[in-house]
């Protein structure tokens, strides 16, 4: 099931500047292994022992998914997976 995965400006680099990624998954965790098979760069800017790193957020279709069931929450076809860096200086 097809999911875009959206890529916030100061990540793009990674990603040879792409701004959204088409992946398939049924949970983030997959949705975001698919994204690091194509840019591995990103996995250690995102991630950190397995886990989502501390100041970086993910939202499914607008929800975080820290208050659902983190990497394991569940994604349709057609969601809108957002990563989005927590930024100094508000």
């Amino acid at each position: 099931m097809p999911v875009t995965v959206k890529i916030p400006s100061q990540l793009r680099v990674a990603t040879g500047g792409a701004e959204e990624i088409e992946v398939e998954g049924s949970t983030v965790g997959e949705a975001l292994d698919a994204v690091f098979l194509q840019h591995a760069d990103l996995r250690e800017r995102i991630t950190q022992d397995g886990d989502l790193r501390r100041f970086v957020n993910v939202y499914v279709s607008g929800e975080d998914i820290r208050f659902q069931d983190g990497l394991e929450t569940s994604i349709s076809d057609g969601d809108e997976v957002t990563i989005l860096p927590a930024v100094a200086g508000g």
